[in-house]
């Protein structure tokens, strides 16, 4: 079996790669049968060179290859016929925006795999790069403050070399820090690698209960689930298995900390039908205290209001105007400065390639060779022979534009 890492053409570019030239080199290494070859790119983390040091041949061309991995979106016209493809096509939500990449991928008879449907039998994700957007989207959230509030103005993080960096740079400015309240959602991959951040630049972790009730003379933070900002509307106690299987019966609980906190994380997984977690109404409320947001997530027009576009790495940083609902300087008074860029692990591609690459190594490559014992590609299989898969039937419409 030949595998081409194929060179990212989205724009803006991605510098990440599903596999490193260390791991390349270890799987070709222990399966015989294994090929893997890079196509050309001057943009990746990893350089041609790089990979050719590495025993990997850097070719023009990946036509002859069977498996093509990427990281972003392939555009249409790059996409070769009767190929099987693993990359994240962002399609699975019934994205409008990439309707015409999936039909592309079923008019061209491609076996495609989303790197989102890589799951283990539980349904837990086996790749991803969650993680490290957390890292990231906490960095350039304490970054937003600084240059809201006048108080430091640091480097951005793609600037800085890789995660030790990035935190060496926040502990050279938590003196510069006022006694604020940061509060942090979700308990994920995102959530944890913000969490990470955190701890790392030793700010004080204190309990949901203490962070809305008690003042503090540092600055602290506090990480919540989906318990602490939804309730029932039946005034039940709180199931997580009920707020997941029906979003519909809880209702958005989330004020209590937006007359609190100073800046807000959101690192949350959100699920089709959930209460929105910031509204308008609260950041219209004359006690609301919210002056940064960091939406990792980025979810547009979703559960964070402040969010209504995506930022870049180039202009990371917007103001949301809570009158007008609208985008403003971010320096005005009256302005929340929102940090919402969609691509942050490619400020850190190094890093981020290699933990993703070693999960793929892990899981995914070794279906390849054992028959998928696991059922992992079996799960994972979006389109197949000009169709979708039957697990992938309800994109059917989304398909044929009927919604």
């Amino acid at each position: 079996m030949k595998i081409a890492l194929i060179k990212e053409r989205k724009n803006p570019p991605d510098r990440r790669v599903v596999l490193t030239p260390a791991q390349a080199k270890e799987l070709t290494d222990l399966y015989s049968d294994l090929k893997i070859i890079v196509e050309t790119s001057d943009l990746r983390a990893y350089s041609d060179a790089e990979y050719r040091d590495a025993g990997i041949k850097v070719v023009e061309d990946v036509a002859d290859a069977d498996v093509l991995l990427g990281v972003k979106e392939v555009p249409v016209a790059a996409l070769i016929p009767n190929k099987t493809y693993f990359f994240f096509s962002h399609t699975i939500k019934k994205q409008p925006y990439n309707r015409k990449l999936l039909r592309a991928i079923l008019d061209k008879n491609i076996t495609f795999y989303d790197h989102e449907t890589l799951v283990d039998d539980k349904g837990m994700r086996l790749v991803a790069f969650g993680y490290y957007a957390g890292v990231v989207g906490t960095y350039n959230t304490i970054r937003t403050y600084g240059k809201k509030s006048g108080l430091f103005d640091i480097p951005r993080a793609i600037d800085l070399k890789d995660k030790a960096e990035l935190i060496k740079t926040l502990k050279s400015i938590k003196s510069l820090i006022p006694p604020i309240k940061i509060v942090l959602t979700g308990k994920g991959r995102v959530g944890n690698g913000a969490k990470e951040i955190l701890d790392a630049m030793r700010l004080r972790e204190v309990s949901p209960q203490s962070f809305l009730k008690d003042r503090f003379n540092e600055p602290v933070y506090t990480q919540i689930d989906v318990d602490w900002y939804n309730k029932h509307k039946e005034g039940k106690v709180f199931d997580f298995q009920e707020f997941f299987t029906h979003p519909e019966g809880f209702y958005g609980d989330f004020e209590k900390f937006t007359k609190v906190s100073d800046v807000y994380i959101a690192g949350h997984f959100y699920g089709q039908g959930a209460p929105y977690i910031l509204t308008r109404e609260h950041l219209l409320a004359p006690d609301n205290k919210i002056k940064v947001v960091g939406d990792i997530s980025c979810d547009i027009g979703g559960p964070v209001a402040t969010t209504i576009k995506a930022s870049s790495i180039a202009d990371p940083i917007y103001g949301y105007d809570p009158v007008t609902g609208k985008e403003t300087d971010y320096k005005k008074e009256n302005a929340i400065a929102c940090m919402t860029v969609d691509n942050l692990p490619n400020e850190i591609a190094r890093d981020a390639s290699e933990g993703f690459g070693q999960n793929f190594e892990k899981h995914i490559i070794p279906a390849f060779f054992n028959g998928d014992k696991d059922g992992i590609l079996a799960r994972a299989k979006m389109t197949e022979n000009g169709r979708l898969t039957e697990r992938f039937k309800y994109l059917q419409n989304y398909v044929d534009g009927k919604e």
